[in-house]
């Protein structure tokens, strides 16, 4: 189970006034509370929602939005307008606010009683136009808010809360996220450099440089004991198969790879880190490239970018945050099928895809590399899952960064291949392999990705909107 900063939680207030008298605003704050537990009860948001009561005035709303800001455990606020509440209340606090801002847009009651409807009833269901005066502060102001319009009780609308949820505390994550580079990337390739210092300021990412050296020294140091444990639990989760290799072979690569994967999770956790790459150009010191040592850190929760590609090693921490590690992995577009009726993208990687994407019970195999010039690696090999999924980059132009993506129809491969024993993921764009390919490319993507059946487009272009960055969703 991965691991979080903090044990997240969203305050929600409700806008009102005076107006009307202390018998409309103990209803709101009756109200208020009704809707939070049971948005609570229903198990359809990840993360706790708690009430804070009703806001009325404006100092009570600026003290209240720094409240929150000088609580870590809150990755967001939430506010809807149950009755009329004058909106200038809520510029100041509103600019102070540097957490994620939803505003539901709803009513208490679903329907209009028209049979009793009164000017009581009136006076306390203002919604319809107090989310409206609401709407238009934010707007003005240029806030970053999400808005979720409907009945707050219906399935779908908690489904939307819930996704900005993720969201909301990705991007806290993201001021939590520190990458780990061992080596540099891999020489004379463009798209997986960028501007590290341009990171940290608009998207909180710490990216660090490592001497191969200095992680070597952590490696060798791991002790037998430890390594023989981790086999005897490897070997209860996966099929071993032995292949071709000898057993002393066999059972050589894939202790390395486990004192690899050992020695790479105390490095990073001794030092903070929840995201490092590698680079095949850049060994000095060890065996193997780490293959089946880096797939059992992303299936821990840990990001992961191969070629020195620190980009998509963030992303692919708050992207599994977002996912809640469900179905997440680095990605590459490997090779293509352009046969008519069959057009799809084999996606893999030499060796790093994440077995939380397995369709079938991944096997522990050892291979020949062809590249790095290192001893044959040991790594997970398995087919990807069906369904719906969404692929994920980001690049980094002069202008600044750009979130690029499309929704895909993920498959499994239509045969086996004897011959690459890799990890391997099938799909098409939604809109095409021809369109949606050219449309990347276009947009300048990279051929790294993020690969996840657990997020969809418009939690990736929410979080393109709290970052304030641009993005591009080919849909």
């Amino acid at each position: 189970m991965m691991t979080l900063s903090q044990n997240y939680e969203f305050w929600f207030v409700v806008g009102s006034q005076s107006l009307y008298g202390e018998e409309t605003l103990r209803e709101v704050q009756s109200d208020g509370q009704t809707i939070t537990d049971r948005l609570n009860s229903e198990g359809k948001l990840p993360y706790p929602v708690v009430f804070k009561g009703v806001m009325t005035t404006a100092d009570g709303i600026t003290k209240f939005m720094k409240e929150a800001n000088y609580h870590d455990e809150v990755a967001g606020v939430i506010t809807w307008m149950h009755t009329f509440s004058p909106a200038k209340n809520w510029i100041r606090g509103t600019e102070l606010l540097q957490k994620p801002l939803l505003h539901l847009a709803t009513q208490f009651r679903n329907n209009i009683p028209y049979s009793t409807i009164d000017f009581d009833y009136m006076n306390l269901n203002q919604s319809a136009h107090g989310d409206r005066e609401y709407g238009y502060i934010n707007a003005r102001l240029g806030v970053h808010n999400k808005i979720v319009y409907g009945y707050w009780d219906d399935p779908e609308v908690q489904e939307e809360i819930g996704q900005w949820q993720d969201v909301a505390v990705a991007y806290d994550e993201s001021f939590h996220t520190s990458v780990a580079r061992f080596g540099d990337n891999m020489r004379h390739v463009a798209v997986t450099d960028g501007d590290r210092v341009e990171a940290q300021i608009k998207l909180g990412w710490t990216v660090d440089y490592y001497g191969v050296g200095d992680l070597v020294q952590v490696v060798n140091a791991v002790s037998d004991k430890d390594i023989d444990d981790a086999y005897t639990k490897l070997a209860a989760e996966y099929d071993f198969v032995q292949g071709d290799n000898s057993a002393d072979k066999f059972t050589h690569s894939i202790k390395y790879q486990l004192r690899e994967y050992l020695g790479i999770k105390k490095f990073l956790d001794d030092r903070g880190y929840n995201a490092f790459t590698t680079n095949f150009e850049d060994l000095w010191g060890l065996e193997q490239l780490p293959g089946l040592a880096a797939q059992l850190l992303m299936r821990d929760g840990y990001g992961f970018g191969a070629e020195g590609d620190w980009k998509t090693a963030a992303l692919s921490r708050i992207i599994k945050v977002m996912a809640h590690n469900e179905k997440t992995s680095f990605m590459e577009d490997y090779t293509l099928d352009l046969r008519k009726g069959h057009e799809a993208i084999l996606g893999s990687h030499m060796l790093e895809v994440d077995p939380t994407i397995a369709s079938t019970k991944p096997r522990v195999e050892v291979h020949p590399l062809d590249i790095g010039g290192k001893a044959d690696p040991a790594r997970l090999v398995f087919d990807g899952s069906e369904g719906d999924a969404i692929d994920v980059t980001l690049s980094d132009f002069r202008s600044g960064f750009k979130l690029i993506s499309y929704p895909v129809n993920a498959h499994k491969p239509e045969a086996e291949t004897p011959h690459l024993p890799v990890a391997k993921q099938l799909w098409t764009p939604k809109v095409g392999l021809k369109k949606g390919a050219t449309d990347w490319i276009q947009n300048g993507g990279g051929h790294h990705t993020v690969f996840s059946f657990g997020i969809n487009e418009q939690q990736i272009q929410d979080l393109a909107t709290l970052y304030g960055i641009d993005s591009a969703a080919i849909d």
